[in-house]
């Protein structure tokens, strides 16, 4: 009996048709395209640049195939030729030739970050150029502040670094601070040594929402912090932690951040779904090294298809609801956007 049953034909029975055909919207690509929720734009990307003193510098980071570590001058190049393809934002990250406890070469009119800034500045007026602002790069410890006596960091002491390190990014021609430090009040801090000296018009990206993350690896390779000891959970927040990161958000909202940011992205979708609800300001998402070492690691491997990863991770970010994605992706995107005409 029960091996007849199985000889039976679909049309031996009375089946009903479907009512619905969702399938309708999805025979083509052009169909797709028109009912897409969600799409990436090149206006959405910000790419990174490590910044080193020097000229004519290019070292490529071994955990971040296509990544470098870039003199200024060279860092122009990258921007312009970034610019090409629509990427309208950079954001520095800095690596000084001289590292001390007191992080004094982060607020240095001359360093690598200042002298990018003003390079880009003066060349392409029109680049919204962004500077990270944390202690990590600038100490010989590679911890995010001033450390006490008992090696634990020092909170307060540690927002004056930061003023004094924006301020310096302000001078130089910086658009947008990105304090990633997660010290308590920075953004206050920031804010108010901004409006004090006349740079109200400078805006505050804050890394609001950053997990103490494994994901971070390779970034440690190409700006030179990793931690001489200890590791960075006395600030930056718990993985298995939610609600903190709502109130996170809203506290950096209201004492002045322009944009929010969740970082790392990949790992932490629901969290950029939960600020998107929460605050009424545009939400950055940070994909981070250990993202983009993770798919280059894959497709070198002809494990999966690099392009196609990307394009579905990117949207991924859109879809839970950041406005802006800082990505080492950019470049490759775009270009792949601009071919589709987007």
């Amino acid at each position: 009996m029960r091996s007849a049953i199985r000889s039976l034909r679909l049309k031996d029975f009375d089946v009903p048709t479907p009512v619905e055909r969702p399938r309708r919207l999805r025979r083509t690509p052009g169909i797709r395209d028109l009912v897409a929720e969600n799409a990436v734009r090149v206006a959405d990307l910000i790419q990174p640049l490590f910044v080193v003193a020097g000229r004519g510098v290019r070292k490529e980071i071994a955990s971040m195939p296509d990544v470098f570590q870039l003199s200024p001058d060279v860092a122009l190049e990258e921007a312009q030729a970034s610019a090409e393809l629509g990427i309208r934002a950079v954001l520095l990250f800095g690596i000084p030739p001289v590292k001390d406890e007191a992080a004094s070469s982060l607020a240095d009119p001359s360093g690598p970050v200042q002298t990018a800034i003003r390079s880009l500045k003066a060349a392409m007026p029109d680049l919204v150029v962004m500077a990270d602002l944390c202690a990590c790069e600038y100490t010989s410890h590679g911890h995010c502040g001033i450390l006490r006596a008992d090696g634990s960091i020092d909170n307060d002491a540690t927002l004056g670094l930061l003023a004094d390190g924006a301020l310096s990014y302000a001078r130089a021609g910086v658009d947008v601070v990105a304090p990633s430090d997660m010290m308590d009040g920075r953004v206050r801090a920031i804010r108010s040594a901004l409006d004090a000296h006349g740079f109200i018009d400078v805006a505050i990206m804050s890394y609001a929402v950053k997990y103490a993350s494994a994901w971070y690896g390779p970034f440690r390779e190409a700006a030179e912090s990793a931690p001489a000891f200890g590791d960075r959970r006395t600030h930056q927040m718990d993985p298995a932690n939610a609600r903190e990161a709502e109130r996170e958000a809203l506290l950096d909202a209201d004492e002045g951040a322009d944009i929010v940011m969740v970082k790392p992205a990949l790992g932490y979708l629901d969290i950029v779904h939960r600020v998107r609800q929460l605050v009424d300001i545009p939400v950055a998402v940070y994909n981070v090294s250990g993202e983009y070492s993770m798919i280059k690691a894959a497709a070198a491997n002809g494990w999966i298809d690099e392009a196609r990863a990307v394009d579905e991770l990117l949207v991924s970010f859109k879809r839970a609801g950041a406005d802006l994605i800082v990505t080492y992706f950019a470049r490759s995107a775009a270009a792949r956007i601009a071919g589709r005409g987007a």
